[in-house]
């Protein structure tokens, strides 16, 4: 029983640190994306079909 004590303080520790980390992370601009927008030009984007472009399909009274 005595082991459980011990079991939830060292998850509780490493939770802090990971924790801790992703704090530093983020303060240190780790998330920050700057190459993406760079590039986005490159990238081909869709074309978009209006509504009267799509062909007209023929309805039959059967």
């Amino acid at each position: 029983m005595e082991v459980i004590f011990v079991l939830i303080g060292f998850s509780s520790f490493v939770a802090l640190m990971f924790l801790a980390a992703y704090i530093w992370s983020v303060k240190t601009g780790q998330y920050d994306d700057n190459y993406t927008p760079s590039v986005r030009i490159l990238f081909d984007s869709e074309v978009k079909k209006n509504k009267k472009e799509q062909p007209e399909v023929e309805h039959k009274k059967i």
